[in-house]
């Protein structure tokens, strides 16, 4: 196998070792950083949560430490597992008997663990400062993923320690070999059977270095951040969060729109139907006439209340003309001084523009109706492949963001993997923003 080295190896390996090593080792040690991001984490996909190892040809990653710091990370992990052999040698022969036993089990147990917490913060400094890898700040791994990691950390850690002593051994060996060369004390026969075995075996050493380097990475990973079960877990989680908050979205907006027919046009129509029938009974002509020019005027507001309630339900124009005519018509409607700079100079997906807009009509309906604000600024721009919405106003300040208007935003934008924040401390002002992935 090539990730287990040949005892043959070091007594022949070839001349030209040094600089094939140096190469083989460069591949090596190379380390991705780990990158937090859980919170997003989850709310972006199981790869962006994920955290994956950084190309060194990506222009966005940090560069990758220097080969000498990796070198010495790799040496520093054969002593760490060294280290971590002995403890487990020690403590775990001393501690054995005391966890074979139900009723000292649990304390044994607990003195174990935090020598093997102990190891495992030594072991992600180690990857830090020598890797350069990120890992999530506030994640606790199990104690059975600590135990796992060590157990696996141990033995590339002394397998490494192996190969490292066999490619310095033979490195050795090789200079004896270039000197016997040169004394002629070797036929050339000999020396190209030396040299082709040598690259051979060479080359299987080197690459058992690599496969323990990226069996470190990958362990390290795993440990110090979520596995892919527990993210894939979170993400359903989530997605049944989500599902739960735009069922109850939707019942509290069919609510609303029962409370605004009973309470405003029903009532309205029940004003109108009296006038009408007061104007039919009447004898006065005069008043009569009044009695029709007052459910003339009741019957046009009864429209216009009957058209904001559409409006709110869901706007026609978001169809026929888009986003930003159906920002427009918010402007229009609103009670207080609205600007909106509306920067997207792309087609929209169709379920991105209706979160959106109700994001902003919410958004201006509650600042118009609580805040007391005197100016409402609205920001909507495509940077890449997100959709950001922004709604601030003058006002006073202290919205809840559990109230059931922002909850039921917050659940719509979360149904497109989508962010939604809320900022607004007593005396203002009141920042709203949304952050929408249009892919």
């Amino acid at each position: 196998m090539s990730t287990r080295p040949s005892p043959a190896a070091p007594a022949t390996l070839a001349p030209a070792a040094p600089d094939d090593l140096a190469r083989g080792c460069s591949a090596a040690l190379g380390s991705g950083a780990v990158h937090e991001d859980l919170t997003g984490a989850a709310s972006h996909g199981l790869a962006g949560a994920r955290g994956a190892a950084a190309p060194e040809d990506d222009p966005s990653a940090a560069p990758p430490p220097p080969r000498r710091r990796r070198g010495l990370g790799v040496l520093l992990g054969c002593a760490t597992a060294l280290l971590g052999s002995l403890y487990f040698l020690v403590v775990g022969a001393a501690l054995g008997p005391f966890l074979l036993w139900p009723r000292t089990r649990p304390d044994a147990l607990r003195i174990l663990m935090t020598g093997a917490r102990r190891l495992t913060a030594l072991e992600r400094i180690r990857r830090s400062v020598f890797f350069g890898d990120r890992f999530p700040e506030h994640y606790k791994a199990s104690d059975q993923k600590i135990l796992r990691y060590l157990a696996v950390r141990c033995y590339t850690g002394l397998l490494c320690a192996v190969v490292i002593g066999l490619l310095g051994f033979g490195a050795v060996l090789a200079g004896l070999l270039v000197t016997g060369a040169a004394r002629g004390s070797l036929g050339w026969d000999e020396l190209l059977t030396q040299v082709l075995l040598g690259s051979v075996l060479l080359f299987l050493d080197v690459q058992g270095l690599y496969s323990l380097a990226a069996l470190d990475t990958r362990t390290a990973r795993e440990c110090f951040g979520p596995s892919e079960r527990e993210l894939l877990q979170q993400r359903i989680d989530e997605l049944a969060a989500s599902r739960a908050a735009v069922v109850q979205a939707v019942d509290v907006e069919r609510r609303r729109i029962e409370r605004d027919l009973h309470d405003g046009v029903q009532q309205r129509l029940v004003a109108l139907a009296m006038l009408l029938g007061r104007a039919r009974r009447s004898r006065d002509p005069e008043r009569a006439d009044a009695l029709l020019l007052q459910a003339h005027e009741e019957s046009q507001g009864v429209l216009t209340e009957l058209r904001e309630v559409a409006w709110r339900v869901y706007p026609s124009a978001l169809d026929s003309l888009g986003l930003r005519e159906a920002l427009g018509g918010v402007a229009e409607r609103c009670s207080i001084p609205l600007r909106i700079a509306f920067e997207v100079g792309a087609p929209l997906p169709q379920p991105v523009e209706t979160a959106a807009y109700f994001v902003v009509s919410e958004a201006v309906t509650n600042a118009a109706k609580h805040s007391s604000a005197t100016a409402i600024e609205v920001r909507v721009a495509l940077t890449g492949a997100r959709l950001a919405v922004r709604v601030e106003d003058n006002g006073k300040g202290g919205a809840n963001p559990a109230g059931s208007g922002l909850a039921g935003l917050r659940g719509r934008v979360a149904a497109l993997d989508g962010v939604l924040h809320i900022d607004s401390p007593l005396g203002g002002p009141t920042t709203i923003s949304a952050e929408l992935p249009c892919a």
